[in-house]
C-alpha cells in the first residue's frame, strides 16, 4: 500500500490534481485506489461518485493530519488497509501541512499495515510566486513545503508564459535543488501522465 501526498498551499490546485491522478492510477481497474482528504477543497470530492468508479474515499476533519489528528489519520490508513487493501492511497492534507510531518504521521500506520511511502508532491502556483514566497505572509510555510518535496509540480502553467514558468522554477531551486520539477496544467492534463508514472515507479 503506497501512500502519496499531494501538498501545497490553498488554491494551488491540489484537489483537481488528486481527482485526475486517482483516475489515471485506477486505469482500467487494474489497481485499487483510495483517497484521504483532510480539507474541503475548491472542488468537492464526491465520495459516492468516486466509490462508484472503484475508489474508496475518507474525509478527516477536526484539524491537520500532520499534528492535531495524526492518530486519526494513522487509524484511517490502517482501516483502509484491512478493509480494502488499496495499491495506492492519495492524501490531500490541509494547505498548511508540512510534508515531512505528514510522512511521520502516515508511518504510524506501519505497525498494523504493510505500507510504503510514495513521493511527497508539492504544488507551486505559477500565477503567484511572489505572494507564496513573501516572508511576511506565507513564505516560511511555503519554503518548508518546498524543502520537504520529492517532486514539485509547477501548477497552472497554462495561465502564464514560459518566462513566468522559468521564474517559478528558479525561485523553487533556491530552496530545493534535488526535487524533480514537473510542469502541470490540469486544464489540458499536462504533466498528469508523468506524475502518475512517477508514483507507480517510486521506490523509497
Amino acid at each position: 500500500m503506497k501512500i502519496t501526498q499531494i501538498a501545497g498551499f490553498l488554491g494551488c490546485g491540489k484537489t483537481t490534481l488528486l481527482l485526475k491522478l486517482s483516475r489515471m492510477l485506477l486505469g482500467d481497474s487494474e489497481r485499487k485506489v483510495a483517497l484521504v482528504v483532510n480539507e474541503i477543497g475548491e472542488i468537492p470530492v464526491d465520495g459516492k461518485i468516486m466509490e462508484e468508479s472503484g475508489m474508496q474515499v475518507k474525509d478527516i476533519g477536526g484539524g491537520c493530519i500532520c499534528c492535531e489528528v495524526a492518530s486519526s489519520f494513522a487509524k484511517t490508513l490502517t482501516q483502509l488497509y484491512k478493509s480494502y487493501k488499496p495499491d495506492h492511497i492519495l492524501v490531500e492534507p490541509t494547505g498548511v501541512a508540512v510534508p515531512h510531518q505528514v510522512k511521520l504521521a502516515a508511518s504510524m500506520a506501519g505497525r498494523d499495515a504493510k505500507i510504503s511511502m510514495g513521493p511527497a508532491i508539492v504544488l507551486f502556483d505559477a500565477t503567484r510566486p511572489a505572494e507564496l514566497l513573501d516572508m511576511d505572509m506565507l513564505g516560511t510555510l511555503v519554503t518548508t513545503q518546498i524543502k520537504d518535496a520529492d517532486i514539485i509540480a509547477i501548477s497552472k502553467v497554462d495561465a502564464v508564459d514560459a518566462a513566468a514558468v522559468n521564474d517559478s522554477a528558479e525561485r523553487i531551486r533556491k530552496y530545493n535543488s534535488k526535487a524533480d520539477i514537473v510542469n502541470l496544467s490540469s486544464f489540458d492534463d499536462l504533466g498528469i501522465d508523468e506524475l502518475a508514472q512517477r508514483i507507480i515507479d517510486w521506490k523509497e
